[in-house]
């Protein structure tokens, strides 16, 4: 991300961004504290039994003791940081996002669970002002994907660690390596305008695709003992195929686009896509296969 911050920029629901937000990130800030971050406050649960399978490989990663002191990146409502606060019961969990609704429903857990050691703060990753080597370890499951400035912020992330401290965490692999997305959206793409791929790299939930960028990435940015692995895991999207077509095309941007099709193209959609989840329908409801990275390295 660039220098300076977008002060008094709010959300598409109206609520200010915080005063640490780089230049080129303001508009995903704004994205998660509109209608996106609400929608996955209301969504959590469903989100957490979606990642059932892919976080346990993140916390086995991670290396979690008693007395950790953790830094969650991008810890949206909470579940990666209450979970490891669990094992990090004698030390510390500081869990950091941009999301003011998702912030505020990750405090309602923590103070639900009885997890004093867990505390969160607003803030963009990148800029936010972490004591320097405050941290034993760092996570983030699936959120350090959006950076306009990755080099930036994995900087920053290395000088809040300890020399020596570890990093875990997960990114998506290819758009075209994940059923869970290629599967609903080639069942809808004869019938609405799907939005365009962002760049290769660009920020975006699979700008971090490319392992060999990932290396070098880490490598430029302050750590080493680099390990890259591919998860694969099956992805639970809903008990039966009308709730997860409800899921999706409930989602703000399949809202918008579902928006500007005509009533025809829209039952389509509906019937096209859920055709295409039955096929996927088991015991335990439909799944759908995901495919991610698995990175862990530490601070030099």
């Amino acid at each position: 991300m660039g220098q300076g911050s977008e002060q008094g920029v709010a959300g598409d629901g109206g609520t200010p961004l915080p005063d640490e937000i780089a230049a080129g990130n303001a508009e995903q800030a704004g994205t998660w504290n509109g209608d996106d971050g609400r929608f996955w406050v209301q969504q959590r649960e469903r989100q957490e039994a979606r990642y059932l399978r892919l976080t346990p490989h993140l916390i086995a990663a991670a290396g979690i003791q008693a007395d950790s002191r953790v830094l969650d990146i991008g810890c949206g409502s909470g579940g990666t940081s209450l979970e490891v606060a669990r094992t990090a019961a004698e030390g510390s969990v500081l869990g950091v996002d941009v999301s003011a609704p998702m912030l505020d429903e990750a405090r309602k857990r923590a103070a639900e669970a009885g997890l004093p050691q867990v505390s969160f703060e607003r803030g963009d990753a990148q800029v936010h002002r972490f004591e320097e080597g405050a941290f034993d370890v760092a996570i983030s499951r699936f959120g350090v994907m959006f950076f306009a400035d990755p080099e930036a912020a994995f900087e920053n992330i290395a000088r809040a660690l300890h020399p020596g401290g570890q990093l875990a965490f997960l990114c998506w692999r290819s758009v075209r390596d994940n059923a869970y997305l290629t599967v609903p959206m080639g069942a809808i793409a004869p019938y609405v305008q799907l939005p365009e791929l962002a760049a290769p790299g660009a920020p975006g939930p699979f700008s971090l695709a490319d392992a060999d960028r990932i290396k070098k990435l880490l490598d430029s940015t302050g750590f080493d003992e680099i390990t890259i692995s591919a998860v694969d895991e099956p992805m639970w999207m809903g008990p039966d195929p009308d709730d997860v077509v409800a899921y999706q095309l409930g989602m703000p941007g399949s809202r918008a686009m579902l928006a500007e099709a005509s009533a025809e193209a829209r039952a389509k959609t509906v019937t096209a896509l859920r055709e295409a989840l039955a096929e996927h329908q088991g015991p335990d409801g439909v799944t759908l296969g995901s495919a991610a990275w698995l990175v862990t390295a530490h601070r030099r």
